[in-house]
């Protein structure tokens, strides 16, 4: 039997095995029915923390609920950061992730996260040609939208796509968020966010999680919305990003400045699986 810990960052939810001292034969496959709520345990992502071979404290690897790997994941990173910090007794880690390296710290109760700077070039998002990432249209027959007038892309470690709507209430988070997901010019695809201004230093948002769906919050989400709302003259330089599953803390000095986040961490409870069974 493998022991494996269910955690959470505000509800965006993980099956997180500790892989640092024992093989794990994981594939996509077996995550896919690991993050299965009614076969498996039941997760947005499966997470498998790693030995680092650059000298970080450990290597976190992300599945999402499809099976498929991508590249980083924000409220995963604090709940693996937590785990470290009280398992090396320390209030500073760092992780790395296919996205690059997370500098973690302890902050009371929360977590930080260096999250590293936005990128905003075309082919670093990746995007499939060459639009103005802060402002363009996206061509989705069969929506009409107004917010689809004036998108903006981002990647912060992996690939956003951001909508400013009227009112992140009553977007419709499913149907255009898959659609998006597999747009033709998000050749990786691409996470959605829906976001409306509450204020200077207050804004609401919801997400498509590519390759996970709708989820109660995304931490890279959160950044790419800072970024976006932040280039747009929409927001300033401290933020709540207030998600379904509560608020996470977003500051950006903007430029090739890093992008911190701020937010809390849960284990919701531990367990064994026979990976073998699956």
């Amino acid at each position: 039997m493998t022991p494996f810990l269910k955690m959470h960052g505000l509800g965006n939810d993980f099956v997180v095995f500790d892989a640092r001292n024992r093989g794990l034969a994981l594939d996509s496959r077996s995550a896919r029915i690991l993050a299965d709520r009614r076969l498996g345990v039941g997760c947005d992502q499966v997470i498998v923390i790693e030995r680092a071979a650059n000298g970080a404290d450990a290597f976190m690897r992300v599945f999402n609920a499809d099976g498929g790997e991508v590249e980083s994941c924000g409220n995963a990173a604090r709940c693996v950061a937590r785990l470290l910090m009280d398992d090396k007794g320390s209030k500073h880690i760092r992780l790395d992730t296919e996205g690059g390296a997370l500098a973690c710290s302890e902050q009371g109760a929360l977590v930080r996260v260096d999250m590293g700077p936005p990128k905003f070039g075309w082919r670093e998002i990746p995007l499939a040609s060459e639009v103005d990432t802060q402002s363009f249209p996206l061509d989705m027959p069969g929506f009409d939208e107004p917010a689809l007038k004036s998108v903006s892309a981002v990647s912060v470690g992996n690939p956003h796509c951001v909508l400013f709507v009227a009112d992140a209430e009553r977007a419709p988070v499913a149907a255009l968020g898959t659609a998006i997901e597999h747009h033709s010019l998000f050749p990786r695809r691409t996470n959605v966010e829906f976001v409306s201004a509450l204020g200077k230093d207050r804004l609401r948002m919801r997400v498509w999680e590519r390759g996970a769906g709708i989820t109660l919050a995304c931490g890279t989400g959160a950044c790419a919305t800072i970024a976006a709302a932040q280039r747009r003259g929409l927001c300033g330089k401290k933020v709540e990003i207030v998600l379904d599953g509560g608020t996470l803390l977003l500051e950006w000095e903007g430029g090739d400045a890093a992008i911190f986040m701020t937010g809390p961490s849960a284990l919701a409870f531990r367990g064994e699986i026979d990976l073998g069974a699956l």
